[in-house]
């Protein structure tokens, strides 16, 4: 599946913004679908994971009850809305995508390498 974030930007620390993800996969709705980010001279990171209903998510501790991750399995997309943004939050943001299947549980599926699937980056820049 072929990815395409967009809707990254500059903006004031306790700001708001929305990322999207769009997907060519006509089959969108089988594959787990994740938001990792990676800050300046760090390692990428897990951000937030949504199931193929969109039903069930999951967050990094750092995000939680800040971060909202959605889907719309019509419009082969992915969200990340991003609110009460700090300036910790600056990175470049990857959406990622795995097929699911049997038994795969969100909690555990948190590190890169665990998804096949990367767009190419959108970067947010979170300012003081």
């Amino acid at each position: 599946v072929q990815l395409q974030a967009s809707g990254g930007g500059l903006v004031q620390a306790g700001g708001s913004l929305r990322l999207s993800c769009a997907a060519s996969e006509q089959t969108f709705s089988n594959y787990i679908m994740a938001w990792f980010r990676q800050a300046p001279g760090k390692e990428r990171e897990f951000v937030a994971s949504v199931n193929r209903s969109g039903g069930g998510t999951y967050y990094a501790d750092s995000v939680k009850g800040r971060f909202t991750v959605s889907r719309d399995n019509a419009k082969n997309t992915v969200y990340l809305q991003m609110n009460s943004l700090k300036p910790e939050d600056t990175a470049v943001y990857y959406c990622a995508a795995r097929p699911y299947s049997l038994g795969t549980f969100l909690f555990r599926i948190t590190d890169d390498n665990n998804f096949s699937s990367w767009g190419q980056g959108t970067e947010v820049t979170v300012s003081s």
